[in-house]
């Protein structure tokens, strides 16, 4: 009994504050102790009221051996219901004979006591975070000297839970004895007092937080987070962290914002400098959309295409060199950059096509005409975006018919003429009118001269 006393002492030393009852963390629990015999008193008396009215009287009634006397081991099945078997032995010194008149006599026995009983206990719950009530049935087998037998059994119980997995335990229970012979084994009580560990929760990563209720089994993590860890202490579970290894911000899964610009470092391009999210973070000066880091004009304004540079204008017509058709000659942006035809050259132009001589009834063109076409081409290559309109026209001399393919021919001839010496095809249109727009009289040999003609007009 003074080891006992001993052990106790140190377990309460040990032991924290905070615990919990027999659950399916720690399903199987493991407790010894001392056990007590009250002598066969409730067997002994009369009444209910009177087997019970000494309970506490250990003095006249109660046998103990000063050792550890019983075992006993339990595993939870859920509900708040375990299943156990309790081992137990005691000398039986005190045996209460049946009263006949009046006062009760305890009888002086030297008996040793063994029993085997199967245990059904259940929980009322942990109250105080310490103290949890039970109540157990069950039944088992007793000897007591030479003599054995079966009884049912019922009592109550308490534990005092001194930490998660270690507490103090007491149980009282109710024997409950079959045999007509009181004297050789009595219905009696039987009282424990002792430790009790609770074990088998599986820990594995060691955080404190059992496997089956532990998100993260294998990791070793914060209750907070059901077992799962937070590596860079910024509120956020790991497996929920876009940046595990750095704090980070709720608002960005967990990753920070160097430089609070509303973009999370990782998908920053300028983590350490503000700049709009169009631009994936980074700041652009001259504010032409281009990043100053891909500008290679950042305090100016330019086209993406020419790398945030402006386009180049050698001649200042407003007209950029890339879209200027003359880019040293200044011109109009609706002529792309190149100067407009004067009213001029364009008669000069006409004043050539009107010497543009044919062979007679033919598309064919008189030698001294070359002069004329070459004159012609120089012009239009001076003017290199300007459109043309080649037009013929004949006199009224011969059919309709003919006139009109007559027309046609000639006005086509000046066109291939002029593409074959560097003028661009898409300049150029021809049309023919035949006789239908006559500039003169064609009743007289110069008038039918004058109506047979070509012209090139500017196409605006």
């Amino acid at each position: 009994m003074k080891h006992l006393n001993k052990l106790v002492l140190a377990i309460f030393m040990f032991a924290g504050l905070s615990s919990q009852a027999q659950d399916s963390n720690n399903p199987w629990s493991l407790a010894f102790g001392v056990n007590a015999l009250d002598g066969g008193r409730v067997s002994a008396a009369g009444s209910v009221a009177d087997q019970f009215s000494e309970y506490f009287n250990a003095k006249d009634y109660w046998s103990m051996v000063p050792s550890v006397s019983y075992v006993s081991v339990s595993k939870y099945v859920g509900d708040n219901f375990s299943f156990g078997l309790t081992g137990s032995f005691n000398r039986l010194e005190k045996l209460v004979l049946p009263r006949v008149g009046g006062e009760y006599v305890v009888a002086t026995v030297d008996e040793m006591y063994y029993g085997i009983d199967a245990v059904v206990n259940y929980s009322f719950g942990t109250y105080l975070n310490a103290f949890e009530p039970t109540a157990h049935v069950g039944g088992g087998y007793t000897f007591i000297g030479d003599y054995s037998g079966g009884t049912v059994n019922g009592g109550l119980g308490l534990n005092i839970w001194l930490s998660e997995k270690i507490g103090l335990t007491l149980r009282s229970t109710y024997k409950y004895s079959f045999d007509d012979v009181r004297t050789e084994m009595p219905t009696h009580m039987q009282h424990f007092a002792g430790v009790i560990f609770k074990f088998g929760g599986k820990d594995t990563d060691g955080d404190g937080i059992y496997d089956k209720d532990d998100a993260c089994p294998d990791v070793f993590g914060l209750a907070q987070f059901q077992g799962c860890p937070d590596t860079d202490s910024d509120g956020i579970v790991d497996a929920s962290d876009a940046c595990p290894d750095v704090f980070g911000l709720a608002e960005f899964q967990g990753c920070p914002d160097t430089d609070g610009d509303g973009i999370a470092d990782k998908d920053d391009s300028c983590p350490d400098v503000k700049g709009p999210k169009e631009l994936n973070g980074c700041p652009d000066t001259d504010g032409d959309g281009i990043a100053d880091k891909d500008d290679k004009c950042p305090d100016v304004k330019g086209p993406k295409e020419n790398q945030g540079c402006p386009w180049p204008d050698r001649d200042g017509d407003k007209v950029f060199d890339k879209d200027d058709k003359c880019p040293d000659e200044p011109g109009t942006v609706e002529n792309n950059g190149c100067p407009e035809m004067s009213e001029a050259v364009i008669k000069s132009l006409n004043d050539y096509a009107k010497t543009i001589l044919f062979e007679s009834g033919k598309a064919a063109f008189q030698q001294r005409t070359f002069t004329v076409l070459q004159n012609i081409t120089g012009i239009l290559k001076e003017y290199p975006s300007a459109k043309f309109s080649i037009e013929g026209h004949t006199d009224s001399d011969g059919s309709d018919a003919l006139n009109q393919k007559l027309s046609e021919d000639r006005a086509a001839a000046v066109k291939d003429y002029l593409i074959e010496n560097g003028i661009n095809a898409s300049r150029l249109t021809s049309k023919g009118f035949g006789e239908s727009m006559p500039i003169d009289s064609n009743k007289t040999r110069a008038g039918k001269a004058n109506n047979r003609r070509v012209e090139v007009k500017l196409i605006k």
